[in-house]
């Protein structure tokens, strides 16, 4: 799922090298914490929150498939 998000994450931004993802298991699941940069955090999140929405259906759409429940999150740094 890392990965994958990563993935997403980079062709959405201006700075692909900014983009970080960060793996950790929280009590219902694993969570991944997104950080781009900050000037790329309005293509990341899109107006009223849809791109983040969209994303968040794609990896947990994923994660389904893989068997596992799957939280991301969006971080400024």
């Amino acid at each position: 799922m890392k990965e994958l998000l990563e993935i997403i994450a980079k062709q959405l931004v201006d700075n692909p090298d900014d983009v970080v993802v960060t793996e950790s298991t929280g009590e219902k699941g694993q969570i991944l914490e997104l950080r781009v940069a900050q000037a790329d955090m309005g293509k990341v999140i899109g107006k009223q929150g849809k791109i983040a929405k969209s994303i968040r259906t794609v990896i947990r759409a994923a994660a389904i498939h893989a068997e596992k429940y799957v939280t991301v999150v969006i971080v400024q740094q």
